[in-house]
């Protein structure tokens, strides 16, 4: 049996994903890691059976809930210790938790709850999955494991492993009162805990008592009410240093503007924001009709699968899925796999100026670290300086998961205290900062973390009305073309998510349509963006290729170096903004590829749900390099400096 950690929200039955490759059922653990939180279930009665508990003994004994069965061969983890908890901790403390012995099983029986004791024989983890494979005796057949899937996996109280100094179980967090540290003043009260994958986010009721600026830095009018308000901070020792047990409170010291950074007032009646609420739903499920119908002349219609299984919370999370595909990108990078392009990289740019196709000007690795002599690029530099402390260029960083493989923007950013220094080493090598719109692109498990950042370290000196916060673009990942078809499927995570993947660097493009940020940008009278993956050596801010591009009257202007052979790892480019506006309504010109990926997913079989699991590749991830925007380009528009050794 197998179980899968999951966000509170969605701590539902499930019904069987796969058949049994053994009689054994898949959890996700729940307690083993110190800030998620996953809320207990209520306590409700029990049949009478020799393995099924009374409603005394259950109300009698204190149970804490560890893992779900998700599937006939996995299991999911459920309540976890903090993120002090260390890696080796954890995997001791799960493997305590999933080793033979007694343990309990919750149901939901006709509308009721009951409690069953099992005897668990065996547990192993599963590869790659934050799940475990778990065996209990007496369940022998397909059919006896069906009927477990949805339960949840009970230990008693006294059995849970013991923690460290300095650990906390986020369950025991939820509601701790929350009290400034420097005067004592009430905050609010812990509702529930969040893992951003930088760190834990404590998410905070906010008390009537508590005074609070609003977002123009104004203290709130008398009749603003601040209760009911949820805040997010995250749990980290400097800004919640202290944290008493016994008395069921914690001391919080957050950084100027953190508490109001998501915090919404609203000044209207409670029948005004009722029916907000309705117009909102509406307007959501006109989305998903459009969404849905959009999907079926595409031939997706099994993704509506989900619907016929599980609740309320599921169909929901699909539904969320289902509007949140950019259909009308999809429906471009399907397109745009049938029609063949160039495809252009380092070497193919490098062949353009020989050929003398493209202006260029070549420079040593030395002009970065004593500038140059050469007074041609001289004057460029300072001309990009120029435009630079005028406004005129704004910089993208690329920090999403495809580019940033490398750099020093690489999956461990925004998770420790480290990532200040990366950022601000990063960042200083930016000039006028004040005067240079940013945009940074990321994962969404890094918005907030990045959010918090730079709220925390005043912008960088950057100006905080000119800073954007995008998601990286994501499509679905679609399943490999078998001989003779010509239609890709999109695969599906589980009957209710849709297993997706960053475009990559083409991504920018629809992003800026759909967040209308090239408008924005040439209302601030910003004629170039700088798109820039950044490393040690690529920080942006680039004035020499900005020079180089005004003064050519370019298009587009790439740095590029020969020793560099992933261009699309590490790389400098400019685009003037009315080529942006070209592409932004103008996206099909854009290459997407098939990249080939080996992945894990499930798919209905007959009336069964399976999953499909390979170590070679079995699907397809769309991918787009902005370096494809070359081919909507007339070449003598292109601009190439190159840094030669």
């Amino acid at each position: 049996m197998q179980m899968q950690a999951l966000p509170p929200a969605l701590q539902r039955p499930f019904q069987p994903l796969v058949p049994p490759l053994s009689l054994g059922f898949p959890f996700k653990p729940s307690f083993l890691t110190p800030t998620k939180h996953v809320p207990l279930h209520s306590h409700t009665t029990a049949t009478n059976n020799s393995f099924i508990l009374c409603s005394r003994f259950w109300h009698s004994v204190k149970f804490r809930s560890v893992a779900t069965v998700t599937a006939t061969d996995e299991v999911a983890i459920d309540d976890w210790p903090t993120p002090s908890t260390s890696r080796a901790s954890l995997t001791l403390a799960t493997y305590r938790v999933f080793m033979p012995g007694r343990r309990w099983l919750k149901s939901k029986v006709l509308g009721g709850e009951t409690i069953q004791q099992v005897e668990l024989e065996e547990g192993r983890e599963h590869p790659g999955l934050k799940s475990w494979i778990l065996k209990f005796r007496g369940i022998d057949t397909v059919e006896q494991a069906k009927l477990l899937i949805g339960a949840t996996l009970l230990v008693m109280e006294e059995d849970r492993p013991e923690l460290e100094e300095g650990e906390f179980y986020t369950h025991d967090l939820i509601g701790m009162r929350v009290s400034m540290k420097e005067n004592g003043k009430l905050v609010g009260t812990v509702m529930n805990v969040f893992n951003s994958g930088a760190n834990d986010l404590l998410q905070i009721v906010l008390d009537s008592s508590f005074d609070m600026l609003d977002k123009s830095g104004k203290s709130r009018s008398a009749e603003i009410d601040a209760s009911g308000q949820l805040v997010l901070v995250p749990f980290v020792e400097a800004i919640v240093p202290d944290v008493d047990m016994k008395r069921r409170e914690m001391h919080i010291t957050p950084p100027k503007g953190l508490l109001e950074l998501n915090l919404r007032f609203d000044e209207r009646s409670k029948k005004e924001r009722r029916q907000l609420e309705w117009k909102e739903r509406k307007k959501f499920q006109k989305r998903l009709i459009a969404a849905k119908k959009k999907l079926c002349e595409m031939e997706q219609q099994h993704v509506f699968h989900g619907f016929q299984y599980g609740e309320k919370d599921q169909w929901s999370l699909l539904s969320d899925q289902i509007v949140g595909i950019n259909s009308k990108l999809l429906q471009e990078a399907l397109q745009s796999l049938e029609r063949p392009a160039k495809r252009w990289e380092v070497a193919e740019l490098a062949s353009a100026i020989k050929a003398k196709l493209v202006n260029s000007i070549q420079i040593s690795k030395e002009y970065f670290s004593n500038g140059s002599e050469n007074k041609l690029v001289r004057h460029m530099q300072e001309k990009g300086l120029e435009l630079m402390s005028e406004g005129k260029m704004a910089i993208v960083f690329l920090l999403n998961e495809k580019e940033h493989h490398g750099s020093i923007c690489d999956s461990k950013m925004v998770e420790n205290e480290a990532i200040d220094t990366s950022v601000l080493h990063m960042l200083q090598k930016v000039k006028d900062r004040v005067s240079v719109p940013l945009i940074l692109v990321s994962s969404a498990k890094q918005i907030q973390s990045l959010r918090n950042l730079f709220t925390s370290n005043n912008y960088f000196a950057f100006d905080s009305e000119k800073v954007w916060f995008l998601e990286e673009e994501k499509l679905p990942v679609v399943s490999s073309l078998p001989d003779g078809q010509n239609k890709y499927k999109i695969l599906m995570k589980s009957r209710w998510e849709i297993l997706q993947s960053p475009v990559g660097s083409g991504g920018l493009i629809s992003l800026f349509s759909k967040h209308s940020i090239a408008d924005n940008l040439i209302d601030m009278g910003v004629e170039y963006i700088e798109l820039c993956c950044p490393s040690e050596k690529i920080a942006g801010g680039n004035s020499l290729l900005l020079g180089l591009i005004n003064s050519r009257e370019a298009k587009i202007g790439i740095q590029i170096s020969p020793t560099i052979a992933d261009s699309e790892k590490k790389f400098d480019m400019i685009l003037s903004m009315d080529f942006v506006k070209k592409l932004t309504k103008q996206s099909n010109k854009l290459q997407f590829d098939a990249i080939p990926k080996a992945h894990s997913f499930v798919e209905k079989v007959d009336k069964d749900w399976v999953t499909v699991t390979s170590s070679t590749p079995n699907s397809c991830e769309l991918s787009c390099s902005i370096y494809s925007s070359l081919n909507a380009c007339s070449l003598d528009k292109v601009c190439i400096v190159e840094v030669r050794e």
